[in-house]
């Protein structure tokens, strides 16, 4: 499963959203709550050499994570090279024994640690445009045994801004996830989630879609028709007691790297 991303947009847009990020992204917040705790569950003695976390945004992940276990080398990647301050904040208040940051498109990236003892990403696989190709990288960078980790999203998430606005990231849903996973990883746990949110209002939605940073799909202006069009479309169709509402489908899965 292939789509084209703009990945420069996606850069754009998440370094816009770096200082709003973790106010407004409660639910990959959450996410990474969930993952860190599967990875716990598949790891009883919560204790790893060298660790890779893909996609490590403003580190809520490398939180969760270092929160809950003994790492000795901590690694992490963004699109964002500003991600990085953000990362030292929680790698300094946490202490592994040695932290580096390595910043570009992973996809893309050529000089990648090897000898992994875990690789984690939380709630970017969606921004990928090769994900077969990401998940063999990723099996040849951990070692026999080492744990493979994610968080996404699948198929039916912000689906009321998809019917909308005709637009929107191609999810994949869990079923195809395991099977592309399952070409060089065992499968230990996964799981799947429907969240849904409630705003006073559609412009608060857009407000924190903007303040997240998840806009980076097209380049396109809102004009003042378009955007009182969507008012009005938004509220007709997802109204709800508190307001209006919005989808999140998360999905997770964790998996081992064969022995042999």
């Amino acid at each position: 499963m292939q789509q084209r991303i703009d990945k420069q947009l996606v850069r754009e847009r998440f370094s816009k959203a770096l200082g709003s990020y973790r106010e407004h992204a409660v639910v990959q917040q959450e996410m990474a709550l969930v993952l860190a705790d599967m990875i716990c569950g598949a790891v009883p003695l919560r204790s790893f050499g060298k660790v890779f976390e893909v996609g490590a945004g403003t580190g809520s992940l490398t939180a969760a994570i270092l929160d809950r276990c003994s790492v000795e080398t901590y690694i992490a990647n963004d699109l964002v090279a500003e991600s990085r301050s953000h990362i030292v904040l929680e790698v300094s208040r946490l202490s592994p024994a040695s932290f580096a940051f390595l910043s570009g498109d992973i996809e893309t990236l050529e000089e990648l640690p090897g000898q992994l003892d875990l690789v984690a990403s939380n709630a970017t696989l969606q921004w990928f445009s090769d994900l077969d190709g990401f998940f063999r990288k990723m099996a040849c960078c951990l070692k026999p045994g080492g744990i493979f980790a994610f968080s996404t999203f699948t198929a039916g998430n912000m689906r009321e801004i998809a019917a909308i606005e005709q637009t929107g990231l191609c999810y994949p849903d869990l079923s195809f996830l395991e099977s592309l996973a399952g070409r060089y990883f065992e499968k230990i746990a996964s799981k799947e989630e429907h969240i849904r949110i409630a705003f006073d209002s559609p412009g608060e939605v857009l407000r924190h879609i903007r303040k997240t940073g998840v806009n980076g799909v097209v380049r396109r202006a809102w004009t003042k028709g378009r955007y009182q069009q969507f008012l009005h479309r938004y509220r007709e169709a997802y109204s709800c007691e508190n307001g209006v509402y919005l989808t999140y489908r998360p999905v997770y899965g964790c998996f081992r790297k064969p022995l042999s």
